[in-house]
C-alpha cells in the first residue's frame, strides 16, 4: 500500500538519468537544487534539501525557498572530495499553516481565542526541541495563548516573526515525502581547471637523428612551466611493436630505422607496464615525474588499451583477442584508415573478468609505482561503457585524486555517456568550431543544458591526430585566435606542441586533416629555444588564467550581442561575482575588426564600468550599454577585467 503523504515532489534537478549517474563538482563548488513541490488544498508547504558526504553519518540540511508556481530551490557547497548523497524532502507545515490562517483572521478583526488554544498545542509540541532562550519564550506564549487576560499579547505574538522563525527552525514533519537519493561526485580542482601541453618524448633530443630520452624531457620542463602549463601529457611511453610497424607518413611498410607509432604498444621489450628502452628506464621516468612536480607540473600518461601483434599479451593471453578463421588476428580499422600495427583487445572474451583485472592493474601500476595522477585515455568509445564505469570507480576508491581525460571524437551521445560513466574531462568538437554561430551554439550547449552537470570540456585547437583545416597554412592571427578562444571559453585547455606555437600545419594532402611528416611515425629535432609572438602570448594568457578565477570555470558565461558577425564577445564570472571578465575576439585573421558590443547589463547590474585590458594594460571607462571596440588582426582579442 502507498505510504500516506500529501506532498508531491517532481522534477528534482540536477539529476542524471533518473539518478543513475552522479553529477560532478569540485571541492568548494555550489550545488543549486530545484524541484516542484506542492500539496492538495491551500495548506503551507515547506521543504529542504538534505545532503551528506560518504564519510559522514549525519545529514546536513538547507531549507528551500519558494520561487513561484510551486517551484523551489536551495543551494549548498561541497567541501570534501568523494561522493555526496542528497535528496529533497517536503511536508505540510501545520504550525505555519495555523499561524498563517490565524493572522488572516486577526487582520479581519475576528475573535481567535479557539485558534490561540490550538496554537498552544503546536508550541508545546516543540518545547523539548528548542534551546533555552527559545524555550523561555515559548512557555510565555503558552501562557498568553491560554489566558483570557493576555489576549492582546497573544494576538500580537501569534503574528510575530519570532514565532515564525522558531516554527521554521523546528518543524514537525508530519506525513513528509522525499525524493529518491541522488549523487554528486566531487573532484579536486584540477578536474575543472588545467592547462595541458603535449609533446613526443622521442623528439626531445638536442642531437639530430638521435632518439629522445626521459632525461632530455627533464631539460624541457622549465620551458613548459614558464609558458604556464601545469599538465604535461606524453603519448604512450611503452615499447613499440616491431611486427607490422608503420613507416613514415603512415606507410604500411616500415624501413630500417623507422620508429613506428607509439600507439602500437608492446614488443619483446615488454608491454603496458614497461617503458620504451630508448626513452629510458622506469626509474628515469619516475625521476622525470618528480622533477616536473617540483615545477608545478603533473605528468599525464596515455592509457591506450590496444596491442601490437608482438605484445606479450598476444602470446600469453590469446583469448583476449579476436582470431579470424585463417588464424590471423583482426587488426584495427576505421575505414579508410587501417591500423595493421594495432590489435584491438576483445572485450567480449569469455575470460573478460581476468582481462578487466589486468587492465585495472596496468593503471594501478603507474599510479602506485610512478605517482601518475592523470590519464589521457585513447579511444575510450571503442571499449564498453560499463568497463569504464567500473574501472574509474575502482581506481577512485583507492586514489581519488586520479583524473581521466576521454579522447573520444565521436557521436554526441557516446561522448556524453563516457562523461557520465566517470571521465573527469572530455575532448570536444571545439577543434572544428570556427564561426561565431558555431562557437556560440556549441558553448551554450555545453554550459546551459544538462551537459553542464557532467561534461567537463577540454578545448584543444590541435592534436597529433588532427591537423584542422582552420590551422592548415594558417597565419599567426588564426593561431592566436584559436588558443585565446580555447583558453577563455573553457577552463580546461590543451595544445600539441611545439607544432602549434611554431605553426607547423602542412597537411599530408589536400582535404586531409593529417600532418605531413607526422610525428606519430617519426622523430623530430625541434629548436626548443625559439621564442615568438605565439609563445609570448600563450604565456601571457596562461598567466592571466591563473590570476582570474572567472576563467577557472566554464559554465558561468554569457555571450554578448555585437553588430559584426566576425566579432564574438562573452562575459564570464565566478559564482560570487567577485571576478568578472569580458573577452572580445576578432575572427577575421586578415583585417581589423570593429564592432559595437552590448553589455550584459542584467548580469552586471550596471552599464557604468571600468575595464582594463590585461593583455595590453590599456584602461577604459564605459558608461553606455553599447560600446565601440576595435580589434586588429595582429592582436585579435581583448581580455578585459571589469571593475564597477
Amino acid at each position: 500500500m502507498q505510504n500516506q503523504t500529501r506532498i508531491i515532489i517532481e522534477n528534482v534537478s540536477p539529476q542524471l538519468n533518473s539518478g543513475s549517474f552522479a553529477i560532478k563538482r569540485i571541492i568548494g563548488q555550489k550545488v543549486i537544487v530545484t524541484a516542484e513541490i506542492f500539496s492538495d488544498g491551500h495548506d503551507v508547504v515547506e521543504s529542504c534539501v538534505k545532503f551528506k558526504h560518504e564519510s559522514e553519518s549525519n545529514w546536513q540540511e538547507v531549507r528551500m525557498t519558494h520561487i513561484q508556481n510551486d517551484e523551489w530551490n536551495a543551494a549548498f557547497h561541497v567541501e570534501k572530495q568523494g561522493t555526496y548523497t542528497y535528496f529533497v524532502e517536503g511536508w505540510v507545515d501545520y504550525a505555519l499553516n495555523w499561524q498563517h490562517g490565524t493572522e488572516r483572521k486577526i487582520n479581519d478583526n475576528q475573535y481567535v481565542k479557539s485558534e490561540l488554544l490550538e496554537g498552544a498545542e503546536y508550541v508545546r509540541a516543540i518545547l523539548n526541541l528548542v534551546d533555552a532562550s527559545d524555550n523561555e519564550y515559548l512557555n510565555r506564549l503558552i501562557h498568553y495563548f491560554t489566558t483570557e487576560s493576555e489576549y492582546e499579547n497573544a494576538v500580537r505574538e501569534a503574528k510575530s516573526e519570532e514565532l515564525t522563525r522558531i516554527f521554521k527552525k523546528y518543524p514537525i514533519r508530519f506525513l513528509e515525502n522525499k525524493s529518491i537519493d541522488l549523487k554528486i561526485y566531487v573532484d579536486r580542482k584540477k578536474a575543472l581547471f588545467s592547462t595541458w601541453y603535449e609533446f613526443f618524448p622521442r623528439s626531445a633530443s638536442e642531437e639530430d637523428g638521435k632518439h629522445g630520452t626521459f632525461k632530455d624531457c627533464e631539460r624541457l620542463l622549465p620551458r613548459v612551466a614558464e609558458m604556464g602549463f601545469d599538465t604535461l601529457y606524453f603519448p604512450p611511453i611503452h615499447p613499440i611493436g616491431e611486427v607490422n610497424r608503420k613507416g613514415k607518413n603512415n606507410a604500411t611498410n616500415s624501413e630500417y630505422g623507422d620508429v613506428g607509432s607509439p600507439w602500437g604498444i608492446g614488443s619483446h621489450h615488454g608491454g603496458h607496464k614497461s617503458t620504451h628502452p630508448e626513452l629510458g628506464s622506469i626509474e628515469d621516468f619516475k625521476e622525470l615525474v618528480r622533477r616536473a612536480k617540483d615545477l608545478g607540473i603533473e605528468v599525464a600518461m596515455d592509457y591506450a588499451l590496444q596491442a601490437a601483434p608482438d605484445h606479450p599479451y598476444v602470446k600469453d593471453f590469446p583469448q583476449w583477442f579476436k582470431w579470424r578463421p585463417d588464424g590471423t588476428v583482426q587488426y584495427a580499422e576505421n575505414p579508410p584508415k587501417k591500423y595493421q600495427d594495432i590489435q584491438p583487445i576483445y572485450f567480449e572474451s569469455s575470460d573478460w573478468k581476468n582481462l578487466w583485472k589486468e587492465l585495472l592493474d596496468v593503471a594501478l601500476f603507474w599510479i602506485e609505482e610512478c605517482d601518475i595522477q592523470i590519464f589521457r585515455v585513447d579511444n575510450p568509445h571503442t571499449k564498453p561503457f560499463y568497463f569504464w564505469g567500473w574501472l574509474i570507480a575502482e581506481i577512485k576508491k583507492k586514489h581519488p585524486d586520479v583524473l581521466f581525460l576521454a579522447e573520444a571524437f565521436t557521436r554526441p551521445k557516446i561522448m556524453n555517456e563516457l562523461a557520465k560513466q566517470g571521465f573527469s574531462q572530455s575532448y570536444t568538437y571545439f577543434t572544428w568550431r570556427n564561426s561565431k554561430k558555431e562557437l556560440t551554439d556549441y558553448v551554450e550547449e555545453l554550459t546551459q543544458t544538462e551537459q553542464k552537470e557532467f561534461y567537463r570540456p577540454n578545448f584543444w585547437p590541435n592534436t597529433p591526430d588532427i591537423n584542422p583545416f582552420a590551422l592548415q597554412h594558417g597565419n599567426e592571427s588564426v593561431h592566436l585566435q584559436k588558443y585565446f578562444l580555447a583558453a577563455t571559453l573553457s577552463s580546461n585547455v590543451g595544445i600539441y606542441g611545439p607544432v602549434f606555437e611554431y605553426m607547423v600545419s602542412e597537411p599530408m594532402a589536400p582535404g586531409k586533416e593529417e600532418y605531413l611528416h607526422s610525428e606519430k611515425y617519426q622523430c623530430y629535432k625541434w629548436d626548443w629555444n625559439i621564442q615568438n609572438k605565439l609563445t609570448a602570448l600563450i604565456t601571457k594568457i596562461n598567466t592571466i588564467r591563473k590570476e582570474q578565477i572567472s576563467l577557472q570555470q566554464t559554465n558561468n558565461i554569457v555571450f554578448c550581442e555585437t553588430n559584426n558577425d566576425q566579432v564574438i564577445a562573452y562575459y564570464k564570472f565566478d559564482d560570487d561575482k567577485q571576478d568578472e571578465t569580458l573577452m572580445v575576439v576578432n575572427l577575421d585573421s586578415h583585417h581589423t575588426g570593429t564592432a559595437m558590443i552590448k553589455l550584459p547589463v542584467d548580469q552586471l547590474g550596471t552599464h557604468n564600468i571600468q575595464i582594463t585590458d590585461l593583455i595590453t594594460g590599456n584602461f577604459y571607462s564605459w558608461d553606455n550599454e553599447w560600446n565601440y571596440v576595435e580589434i586588429p588582426s595582429e592582436l585579435p582579442f581583448h581580455l578585459f577585467k571589469i571593475q564597477k
